[in-house]
């Protein structure tokens, strides 16, 4: 899903972050687009090498590149800083208190090009600028789901629609873990393979139970019991109980489910009345913090069994035709 992002609303998010001020057209920011993350500096662009120049993002003008620009407009060489301008640039962003020809700001304004001027040092201003963009291009996702911290691990419980997911989460609410989303979670992919989910909408606090209607999670349990974000970590998919089919036994084999990309361990539960789902998610959460520390109950069990089968093997053979 393309995302754009308007210079107007940059400006009203980043501004406080690094003190970044309008110099020139505040009157065309709703107009201009930002649709690619990263902040880019000009310098051969401006010297009129335009191949592979990445005009879609933001340009980043440092002491180097203003002196350039300066001297050019004093010795009047200025056809490749003009052609530059005739790009679709979003916006120029002016770092530091250094002067600029006022004729280059003329020229924006005449391209209808914003221009910012931040105070902050290079590395805090691209730090700062590229954290944001790359959390607002970050892909994203929306899944039909609740998502809650269960002993800080990130528990996505899945399954079709009515089958209990948001009862599940309310019990594991009520015995002190945290809710994040619930029926529609927004998961956005952090660097390779992490996944950060929040609520589809500025709800976190509401969930719906079938036949009592909306609740206030927040109101009923205080804010120790919801969160805004949460790593997700783990699925558990719920399904309906059939006997006919073969559950997992054993867990020695991995089951996984590709999200953005990512794989993300699932464990598929079978669900029938009076079945403890509950004290099941909490187990489920605290065998996964095993496994991150190495710890893996089924894969020992296993050892176990085929440690105590060779042992009995080996005593079948000493003692085979042993009729003492």
């Amino acid at each position: 899903m393309n995302k754009n992002l308007t210079v107007s609303q940059f400006f009203k998010n980043i501004q406080s972050r690094i003190s970044l001020k309008i110099v020139a057209g505040d009157n065309f920011t709703d107009q201009k687009n930002i649709v690619t993350a990263g902040l880019n500096k000009p310098g051969l662009a401006l010297s009129g090498y335009f191949k592979d120049f990445n005009w879609k993002c933001l340009q980043l003008l440092t002491a180097t590149e203003i002196s350039f620009i300066n001297d050019q407009f004093q010795i009047n060489n200025t056809k490749d800083i003009k052609k530059l301008c005739e790009f679709g640039i979003p916006a120029f962003i002016i770092q530091g208190k250094k002067r600029i020809n006022p004729k280059f700001i003329e020229e924006c304004i005449f391209r209808k090009i914003p221009v910012f001027r931040c105070p902050k040092t290079s590395s805090k201003l691209y730090l700062e600028t590229t954290e944001y963009l790359d959390d607002f291009f970050a892909p994203s996702t929306q899944i039909h789901g609740t998502l809650v911290d269960v002993y800080g691990t990130g528990l996505l419980i899945m399954g079709r629609s009515s089958i209990g997911k948001s009862e599940i989460a309310l019990d594991l609410v009520e015995r002190g873990h945290r809710l994040v989303a619930d029926d529609v979670v927004t998961i956005q992919k952090k660097g390779e393979n992490v996944l950060m989910g929040k609520s589809g909408g500025e709800y976190t606090q509401f969930m719906e139970i079938r036949g009592l209607g909306i609740l206030n999670v927040k109101e009923i349990f205080g804010t120790r019991a919801i969160r805004v974000q949460k790593r997700v970590e783990l699925v558990i998919q719920l399904q309906d109980w059939k006997k006919e089919l073969e559950y997992e036994r054993l867990g020695i084999e991995d089951d996984n489910i590709k999200i953005l990309g990512v794989e993300i361990p699932r464990v598929k539960l079978p669900i029938f009345p009076g079945k403890n789902i509950t004290v099941i998610a909490e187990t489920i959460a605290l065998n996964l913090h095993l496994k991150v520390y190495g710890y893996n109950a089924a894969k020992e069990f296993n050892k176990f069994l085929m440690k105590k089968m060779k042992k009995q093997q080996k005593l079948s053979r000493y003692l085979n035709k042993d009729y003492e």
